[in-house]
């Protein structure tokens, strides 16, 4: 049974399924969780795959879609405006990191070509975690946050040069001289291949997209991109290179098209499920017995790549004349081990680059630092003011200062959380209505653009009390939250309401699955983008084919006035599930035919008392005329179509009321989830 692939893969599925969902419910990353079903599933553990050469190959696609993905998110232009994070603090820490680990490797008796790998895997960090926690916590803008990206952008650049290196390493058999002759010669084919890319992707690719485009398949699209990404791959492992090199060329020529986002969409379901069992297969290299034999020396060699990496990215930062506050969350964010380095030492394995029992070792080790990573990235800033009080403090203090200074005088006027194009529009509405108004964003650039400009914009988190202070809260007239964030309003909502409980606080939501917490988190009013812009297309659709502007602008009002309710149900469609965890407090319109066991057939509104159920009568369709708000004195006839509303739930219950007479009680299980 363990060499029939189909079972092994079926065995991985089910694994993964119940390991996966228990490291959500725990927010532990997904990575974590393919390692350990790798670690269960393993020869080490139960044993229930003895040969990983099974699922290798499809491993191997996994990290050939992770380049293809991170190609297409490689701009030019992005590195162009971090060049100084990107190309400086990048290029700093890599270089550092790396010599520093590969003399520590040294002088601890491994040899040149472990050490060259284990210094070119630990010197990067995960760049899936790291944004990921950073983009939740609202923090991707922030200064440590611009200085993150920035690094990580550069170490997923050096990941590429590291993974041809591997090979090269194995065919120059550790000599120096061949060493030297099959970088030569690697460097050579790189610079070719990067050449014949280029002139494929500006002269083909392009054309090739633009005519399958045209042929409107979804199913055509997505073969193209697949064929793309995997023929790149090929092209550079037939010319002994890594087949990852080839999908990062083609994901970067790509990134130029105007198709990028939708080959992003189409490649992520295949990015994640092949990257997930390239981390099972890691897992699998794991030794359960190395890990309990050598339990000390894997800890303690965890706790030693988090302080090196940590010292020198804080060392680098300040040199780069980051504040310390800033510096220690970026050594924070950084320090651990990431996905790439994993790649690169798997791929060592296969080259037999590195002894088993001590890149076992190794590789335990930083598997456990990406484990403590988001932990890390969470609390950095507890972490930062524990180890610089005064100088956090001080540098915080200043932000207040200057905001606190520059508005001692103002008064009724109007503080804007968030100066993005929202926050800039509501700017231009209050400078024409002569409106004072200051802005806060964690936007660097984009206050300097502005203050430049002369706009009332500063730098300050309005999560925070003491920004929020500086911005004469209490006497400003109102709070408008433009943030698309969820979490960021949420946090800025919950500061806002523990200093002045009565402040007027209006919150932008992208849509209306957030309206009913941000309305109890005490947002006065909500406004939802969709709704807002539905509403806006509906009033111009209504003007233009004659309807009269007051009746129009009457309609505006009473539905802004009811908050959307009027809006707030639909019909359902093939592809909308109601019951989705985001979409749990949404109702549904449904349409019930009343024929001839219908129970309600013959029976007034009234008496069917559906109030009880939690739901709406919004319509009676008899033959084909429609009556809205239907009398409860309106009797039921055979073959109506009775149009109720509510959540999904309650309609249910209210149907087999109509169609049986049965009545059955609300359960509450699911809302207390």
């Amino acid at each position: 049974m363990q060499d029939h692939l189909l079972i092994n893969i079926v065995l991985l599925l089910i694994a993964a399924v119940i390991t996966v969902s228990i490291s959500r419910r725990l927010h532990f990353p997904p990575i974590l969780g393919y390692i350990i079903v790798g670690i269960i599933v393993g020869p080490h553990a139960f044993g229930w795959i003895d040969k990983e050469e099974n699922i290798e190959l499809l491993a191997e696609f996994g990290i050939v879609f992770l380049l293809f993905g991170i190609g297409l998110e490689f701009s030019f232009s992005q590195m162009v405006a971090m060049r100084k994070q990107v190309f400086g603090l990048g290029t700093a820490q890599v270089l550092t990191t790396a010599v520093v680990i590969y003399l520590i490797g040294h002088f601890a008796g491994l040899d040149a070509n472990t050490s060259i790998v284990i210094a070119g895997a630990f010197a990067l960090s995960s760049t899936a975690i790291v944004i990921k926690q950073l983009t939740e916590q609202s923090e991707i803008h922030s200064r440590h946050g611009r200085s993150t990206v920035g690094i990580l952008i550069f170490q997923d650049i050096m990941a590429i040069p590291l993974l041809i290196l591997i090979p090269t390493l194995a065919m120059s058999g550790g000599e120096e001289n061949a060493l030297t002759w099959a970088l030569g010669i690697a460097f050579f084919k790189g610079v070719l291949v990067v050449i014949i890319m280029h002139v494929i992707g500006k002269y083909m690719l392009r054309p090739l997209f633009h005519e399958v485009a045209s042929a409107k398949s979804q199913e055509l699209f997505t073969l193209t991109v697949l064929t793309v990404a995997i023929s790149a791959a090929a092209f550079t492992e037939e010319m002994g290179l890594s087949m990852t090199l080839g999908a990062f060329l083609a994901g970067m020529m790509l990134s130029e098209t105007e198709y990028r986002h939708q080959i992003e969409s189409d490649i992520r379901p295949f990015q994640d499920i092949l990257l997930g069992l390239f981390f099972v297969t890691v897992g699998m290299i794991i030794s359960l017995e190395i890990l309990f034999n050598n339990f000390l020396m894997i800890i303690g060699l965890t706790v030693a790549i988090i302080f090196v990496k940590g010292v020198i990215l804080y060392s680098i930062s300040r040199v780069f004349d980051k504040e310390p506050g800033v510096s220690a969350r970026i050594s924070l964010s950084l320090s651990q081990v990431g996905e790439f380095g994993l790649v690169l030492m798997t791929l060592a394995f296969t080259y037999k680059l590195l002894p088993e029992e001590e890149g076992n070792i190794l590789l335990t080790a930083a598997v456990i630092s990406m484990a403590i990573a988001p932990f890390m990235v969470k609390f950095n800033g507890h972490i930062a003011r524990m180890l610089h009080k005064d100088s956090y403090k001080a540098d915080h203090n200043e932000i207040a200062t200057t905001i606190s200074e520059d508005n001692k005088h103002i008064s009724d006027h109007v503080i804007l959380c968030g100066f993005g194009r929202v926050g800039q529009t509501v700017g231009r509405f209050l400078h024409s209505s002569n409106r004072a108004f200051l802005a806060l964003d964690m936007d660097i650039k984009r206050v300097h653009e502005a203050r430049a400009a002369g706009e009332r914009v500063y730098y300050g988190d309005a999560s925070k009390q003491t920004i929020l202070e500086a911005a004469a809260l209490r006497k400003s007239k109102i709070v408008i939250i433009t943030f698309s964030d969820f979490h960021a309003s949420m946090k800025i909502l919950k500061t806002i309401r523990s200093m002045d409980p009565d402040i007027p606080v209006l919150v932008r939501t992208l849509d209306d699955q957030h309206v009913n917490e941000l309305t109890e988190a005490g947002a006065n009013e909500v406004v939802p983008d969709t709704f807002e812009s539905s509403i806006m297309l509906a009033s111009h659709l209504l003007l233009m084919i004659g309807h009269p502007p007051s009746q129009v602008l009457k309609q505006t009002r009473n539905i802004r006035k009811n908050r959307y309710q009027t809006l707030a149900n639909f019909y359902p469609g093939e592809g909308d599930n109601p019951l989705e965890q985001h979409q749990v407090m949404k109702g549904i319109i449904h349409s019930i035919h009343l024929d001839e066991s219908t129970y309600a057939v013959a029976k007034k509104l009234k008496t069917l008392k559906l109030k009880r159920f939690d739901v709406n009568v919004d319509a009676i369709k008899r033959g084909h005329v429609r009556g809205e708000n239907p009398s409860s004195e309106t009797t039921l006839r055979l073959n109506d179509h009775l149009v109720i509303s509510g959540l999904p739930e309650d309609i249910k219950r209210a149907e087999k009321f109509i169609k049986t007479g049965k009545y059955t009680k609300k359960s509450h299980a699911k809302y207390a989830l």
